[in-house]
C-alpha cells in the first residue's frame, strides 16, 4: 500500500476526523466510483474531492472528536 495513503489515513483517524470524510477520501484517492446518490453526505463528498486531488490540506476541518 502507498505510504502516503497509509500515513494520511492514520493521521485522520488519530485526529478524530469524521468517518464519512475518511471514507470519501479513501474512495477518491483510490479512484473508486462514488457511492449511490442517496448515501452521499457533505463530509463524504468533501473527502472524495480531496482524495482525488491527493490532498491532505482540508481534513482538519472535519475533525469531530
Amino acid at each position: 500500500m502507498n505510504q502516503f495513503y497509509y500515513d494520511a489515513v492514520t493521521k485522520m483517524e488519530q485526529l478524530g476526523v469524521d468517518d464519512e470524510y475518511i471514507q470519501g477520501w479513501q474512495c477518491g484517492f483510490l479512484q473508486n466510483p462514488k457511492r449511490e446518490e442517496q448515501r452521499l453526505t457533505e463530509a463524504y463528498e468533501a473527502g472524495y474531492s480531496d482524495g482525488e486531488e491527493k490532498s491532505t490540506d482540508n481534513f482538519e476541518q472535519w475533525v469531530t472528536a
